[in-house]
């Protein structure tokens, strides 16, 4: 459907109308067929070498294609979904993209110093009830390889964790109606973001997992400290299934309390310390406990829920790389040369949100139309290789999600609860390649 990707792109300013549309197709392209290869991906040699020619754009020497113009609409299309809603949280985290054994221009070393590849880090917006509302910021790089001292030259990647915040903290203050919150795991346990949110009277709010457990200026620790108060109260949720762990019930215990903390140099700076600590853990398993750190001051228990709540929907972004990596299969890209790389990334990121998002809205507004996602033959396709009824007027969007999710594997039995990304895109490839031939013989028989 190129309806989603015309609202997408439509506003990128690439110099030429013409790359535009290039930039549109592609995007329609990569969304409909997301396990596919490039050349698997288009429709034909000629569009294939289209594709290909769009990706020189990062080389011309007059005005070489950067891939933040490629994000740039979707972007906007983000921030303009954002101010529909009251709160959003601004995801953020560090993905490692592995190129090993390709020969790609300007690949560096990845957690091994003999592994190639390269790093994103987006900040990725949903909703507190986890609509993927898009992609507004990102950082691209590959890492020098270390110095003879053992040092790695360049910016610090801590520093990402900081200019994210930074980069929140200007959209929110264009967005006085919406609240964002900065959301994000060990790596942002950072003074210098705390510090620096303090510094611009905190314009968004933020949430972060502790990392370290620090001594607090008056003496003893920060989680010691915290877990001496009061238990606010007890929580309760459902732990979905990962990779060898089953789906199950959680109860943690809840305690908050504001501590000062130490930012060097005789500095002190007030925080709000929340643990979530699980009260029966499986024998054989890990207790579930959380420790977070936020600007927010809690006064009562659904507070202290409520920030929970936001934490754990920091899972959509590992979702979304889910998706970038294994669905999309962005580390199978040969396209010669980080610069090419990143056009191509930027392009995937917005398909893999696009993805995410159809599952998230059967979930979350299940009874929206159909036809507002979906094209007419692709809604009326899915019935079709279900070998089911044609609805005569457009069903609603979950209807048609576990449709397509069937066709790439879901059972959709009374127990198995709402389909998943994987199989959402293997159906949509089967769906696509359906169509398609259903409009080429439609076009043939008008030929005639």
């Amino acid at each position: 459907m190129e309806n989603w990707a015309e609202e997408e792109f439509s506003g990128a300013n690439l110099g030429d109308e013409r790359l535009t549309q290039r930039l549109i197709k592609l995007a329609t392209r990569f969304a409909d067929k997301p396990t596919s290869s490039i050349p698997g991906a288009c429709h034909d040699w000629a569009e294939t070498q289209a594709a290909y020619r769009f990706f020189e754009q990062s080389s011309e020497k007059k005005r070489g294609l950067d891939w933040r113009e490629i994000l740039a609409p979707h972007m906007a299309c983000a921030q303009a979904r954002m101010r529909q809603h009251p709160v959003v949280l601004c995801l953020q985290d560090t993905t490692e993209l592995d190129f090993n054994g390709q020969e790609a221009v300007g690949l560096g070393p990845l957690s091994y110093e003999a592994q190639r590849g390269m790093y994103v880090h987006p900040t990725y917006v949903v909703t507190p009830e986890r609509e993927p509302l898009g992609v507004t910021d990102a950082w691209m790089w590959a890492r020098e390889a270390k110095g003879a001292d053992g040092e790695r030259p360049g910016i610090l990647e801590s520093q990402r964790w900081i200019e994210g915040y930074e980069r929140v903290a200007e959209m929110a203050a264009g967005m006085p109606e919406t609240r964002l919150v900065y959301v994000a795991d060990r790596e942002a346990d950072l003074v210098g973001l705390m510090a620096k949110a303090a510094q611009l009277e905190a314009p968004a709010d933020w949430l972060v997992r502790a990392k370290h457990n620090r001594c607090l200026p008056e003496g003893g620790k920060l989680w010691a400290a915290v877990l001496a108060g009061t238990a606010l109260g007890e929580i309760e949720f459902t732990l979905a299934a990962r990779q060898g762990q089953a789906e199950r019930r959680v109860r943690q215990q809840v305690w908050a309390q504001t501590v000062e903390i130490s930012t060097g140099q005789g500095g002190k700076l007030a925080v709000t310390c929340v643990i979530a600590k699980e009260t029966n853990p499986p024998a054989d398993g890990k207790a579930v406990e959380w420790r977070l750190l936020t600007n927010r001051t809690v006064t009562h228990f659904e507070e202290a829920a409520e920030l929970i709540d936001w934490y754990r929907c920091r899972w959509e972004i590992e979702t979304m790389f889910h998706v970038l990596k294994n669905g999309c299969r962005v580390e199978a890209l040969q396209l010669g040369s980080v610069a090419k790389l990143e056009l191509a990334l930027a392009l995937y990121l917005v398909a893999s949100w696009r993805l995410a998002r159809l599952v998230k809205l059967g979930r979350v507004h299940p009874e929206l139309e159909a036809s507002v996602f979906f094209t007419e033959a692709e809604w009326k396709g899915a019935f079709i290789l279900a070998k089911k009824p044609i609805p005569k007027k457009a069903p609603a969007v979950r209807e048609v999600v576990r449709q397509i999710a069937m066709l790439g594997g879901f059972l959709g039995r009374k127990g198995d609860g709402e389909p998943g990304v994987k199989t959402l895109w293997l159906g949509m490839q089967r769906l696509r390649d359906f169509v398609e031939g259903m409009e080429h013989m439609q076009a043939i028989y008008n030929a005639k």
